[in-house]
């Protein structure tokens, strides 16, 4: 792979911390990446500029340790930094956490080659990345199978097998993928690339929303991932170690989107607000309970800190409900923010629409809500 040959000694600028790149983050967001939203969510229009300066700025290098290439400030500006995309674009919010989410099974791993290597590019945006890892988790909940094999070999392994919508994706782009090793009841996580002999990316399906996201199907055909590229084997501890992080990030997505919906709905009430008032789910009640799913979800942030560790068991149920409370929010704003509207928000390729449609994604993408009721069960 080609980023076998990164330094972590090579001279890069320091990545911005706290207010510092908020405000960054804020510019790039109004000049990089507003204008193009329409194109990303209706023309499918892939908005890497954007991604790659945001990385360069330290949107994704956070919750990474200042000798891999962070700032070691943990996981809640990088969950802040998805909020913040995410109120403007959910795809690119989306795939701001995708690379964020690999940052995290880099950061997590006890692999020293891929920790001192391969993570200071990625916490740096230099590689983009992925998760690949959303069939794992609805099997570790007991949803799905995994449908890769891995059959050990010298050096490392063989992977055979599928892996369903995998996004954020490219030629050299690094992502997440997770399989069962053969003749065993065991597991294992590695980190895999675009463009690997034997890797074949296919686009075949088109989505009503998140088009501009690169979500492909990997089809696995005697794919060889050496030792180095193993996250861990086998991965159940590690599992344990990446979930709280890998769910509470995708928080952000949802607070970013509900305070937009809310935005829009009091900049519609100005000339509406005589009839709106009538409606449900108005903006001051969805404001308040925003605001206290912001504060549980930015305290969860802090209690996970830069990972690398099991967290409790109220902190994972912690995670669990505000990553469903931010679906069931998501969805409720969004609905409530098309009835606002009235007849403006049911034209094609309204801000409205668009809403609506990205809301549902915050509900259906893994863990979906269904997948978070089922394991809160189980708590």
């Amino acid at each position: 792979m080609q980023v076998s040959e990164i330094s972590p000694k090579q001279s890069t600028p320091d990545l911005l911390t706290d207010r510092a790149l908020m405000q960054s983050l804020q510019d790039a967001i109004a000049q990089k990446l507003a204008p193009d939203v329409t194109k990303i969510d209706l023309q499918g229009i892939y908005p890497e500029g954007f991604l790659r300066h945001i990385g360069a700025i330290g949107a994704y290098g956070q919750g990474v340790d200042l000798n891999c290439g962070g700032t070691e400030r943990g996981v809640l500006p990088a969950l802040k930094a998805i909020e913040m995309v995410s109120e403007t674009c959910l795809s690119s919010g989306f795939m701001v956490w995708c690379h964020n989410a690999c940052a995290w099974y880099l950061q997590n791993s006890d692999n020293t080659f891929l920790r001192s290597q391969v993570l200071p590019k990625v916490a740096r945006g230099e590689v983009l990345a992925a998760t690949g890892l959303s069939n794992p988790m609805k099997h570790f909940a007991g949803i799905e199978k995994i449908k890769i094999v891995a059959t050990p070999c010298e050096g490392g392994y063989i992977l055979n097998g599928t892996l369903p919508w995998v996004s954020n994706l490219g030629e050299n782009h690094l992502f997440g993928v997770s399989a069962q090793i053969a003749g065993t009841d065991d597991y294992l996580m590695a980190i895999a690339q675009g463009g690997m002999a034997g890797l074949e990316l296919k686009q075949d399906v088109h989505f009503i929303a998140l088009e501009g996201t690169r979500t492909f199907r990997c089809l696995f055909k005697n794919v060889f991932i050496s030792n180095d590229w193993i996250l861990a084997a086998p991965c159940d501890r590690y599992v344990e170690y990446i979930k709280p992080g890998f769910i509470l990030m995708q928080v952000g997505m949802g607070l970013g989107l509900t305070q937009n919906c809310i935005d829009l709905m009091r900049r519609i009430d100005r000339t509406k607000q005589h009839v709106n008032q009538y409606l449900d789910d108005r903006p001051e009640e969805l404001e308040s309970e925003l605001e206290a799913l912001r504060l549980k979800s930015y305290g969860l942030a802090e209690a996970i800190g830069n990972g690398r560790q099991l967290v409790s068991k109220d902190v994972l149920r912690g995670v669990v409900e505000s990553r469903a409370t931010a679906s069931e929010l998501s969805l409720r704003a969004s609905q409530s923010l098309m009835l606002h509207a009235g007849a403006i928000g049911y034209v094609h390729g309204s801000v409205y629409d668009r809403r609506l449609r990205e809301s549902y994604f915050v509900a259906m993408v893994t863990p979906a809500l269904k997948h978070l009721r089922k394991v809160l069960a189980n708590l």
